[in-house]
């Protein structure tokens, strides 16, 4: 099978040591800090009982200041990790990330004091959005924010937390993926014993050949109970500092902001909890009559994945690229026409390798109407659905 590729991110920044990512990291930090200069001199002097139309200038010249700031915000950061996800060993990357947080800090605090201010001004914002084409389109953001500004812990304790945050939860996330994307497991293949990565070992779960399957469950159990002390501390680390805050801003409980977050209330996410219990039934179905299929009583976890027919052979990311080219075109010419795009800039990293994330994700890069996609291709038909669900989150964004 041809290696499969990996991205280009030349023509977002030539290198992390460019000239042109320096630049560009130096004007977010100016941004940021005329930002907050703003903030202190213009918007923390307007309240309620400004002029509508005084305070809608002010709420549309925010907006804007914040969009402009975000968009190189995040494509600053997008370009960082898209080094870190497919090289944790990558020491410049890591620097360079840590940079990036500690510089992000500030902004993630002006956006504290943006929503606390938004909501004291709450019950002016009908009156002064219409005066601005800005504050006008962000008008549903803007009073949702002022809605759960009454979530938020005193300027004071919200700035401690966004500070702590990267020695805390960010940490132990990072944590987490540095120890997941650097484990390996020796493992025998086709007569020949490799050193995997993880997320290599985790796409034999769809291997056509059962022992293979059931030996790479193993030594995937294996591997992750050699870090299970590890793993277990840095998710009791993220989900232990989001429990605190949560309770500190005076939500019901965790799943509370959650909720909230999704735009959905409980009711809402009974309901579809509801429907996935009644599938239940069809699902078991389906997978009693996979393991009659299989030749089996009932499946094994190692078989949940298992091709069935003659379809479990492996393809070469060409004939992925084209099966999915293909299929795309049938549907939409459009589709098909934006994901041959995206194979012929190399927006895809799809090589599998020692270092390398594991999952997949597609990420925008908004400041170029483009996007990155990560993968792990092993030439299965589930990562070959997985390049076609990322492309589709590409095409949207």
């Amino acid at each position: 099978m041809s290696t499969p590729p990996r991205w280009d991110l030349t023509n977002i920044f030539p290198s992390l040591e460019s000239k042109e990512f320096t630049a560009a990291f130096g004007q977010l930090q100016t941004k940021i800090s005329d930002l907050g200069d703003y903030f202190d001199e213009v918007v923390t002097k307007a309240d309620a009982k400004t002029p509508p139309k005084e305070l809608g200038t002010i709420l549309g010249d925010v907006v804007d200041r914040f969009n402009d700031t975000y968009l190189l915000s995040s494509t600053v950061g997008a370009y960082v990790s898209f080094h870190v996800d497919t090289n944790s060993h990558d020491q410049l990357a890591k620097r360079r990330e840590s940079e990036f947080e500690q510089a992000a800090v500030p902004l993630r605090k002006l956006g504290v004091r943006f929503k606390a201010w938004l909501g004291k001004i709450a019950p002016a914002l009908d009156g002064a959005l219409p005066h601005h084409p800005s504050a006008q389109a962000h008008a549903f953001n803007l009073k949702e924010a002022a809605e759960q500004s009454k979530y938020l812990m005193s300027e004071d304790l919200e700035g401690l937390a966004a500070e702590l945050t990267l020695s805390g939860g960010n940490a132990w996330g990072k944590l987490m993926g540095t120890v997941t994307s650097q484990l390996t497991v020796d493992f025998e293949l086709d007569g020949k014993t490799e050193t995997l990565p993880m997320p290599a070992l985790i796409n034999l779960r769809s291997h056509p050949e059962e022992s293979v399957r059931r030996r790479a469950y193993e030594a995937e159990n294996a591997a992750w109970d050699s870090v299970r002390e590890t793993l277990a501390a840095t998710l009791n680390g993220v989900k232990g500092e989001v429990v605190t805050l949560n309770k500190r801003r005076g939500r019901e409980d965790a799943l509370h902001s959650a909720i909230e977050m999704a735009r959905i209330d409980r009711p809402i996410l009974n309901a579809m909890l509801d429907a996935m219990k009644d599938s239940f039934p069809l699902f078991r179905k389906y997978f009693k009559h996979k393991a009659k299929l299989l030749g089996k009583d009932k499946l094994a976890w190692y078989d949940l994945f298992a091709p069935v027919g003659a379809g479990g052979g492996s393809v070469t990311y060409e004939e992925a690229r084209d099966f999915v080219l293909e299929h795309f075109a049938n549907f939409s010419p459009e589709l098909s026409a934006f994901a041959k795009r995206a194979f012929d800039k190399n927006w895809l990293d799809a090589e599998q390798r020692e270092g390398k994330r594991a999952g997949g994700y597609c990420a925008g890069v908004e400041s170029l109407k483009e996007s990155r996609i990560f993968v792990n291709f092993d030439g299965s038909a589930d990562q070959i659905s997985t390049i076609a669900h990322e492309l589709g989150h590409a095409f949207h964004n």
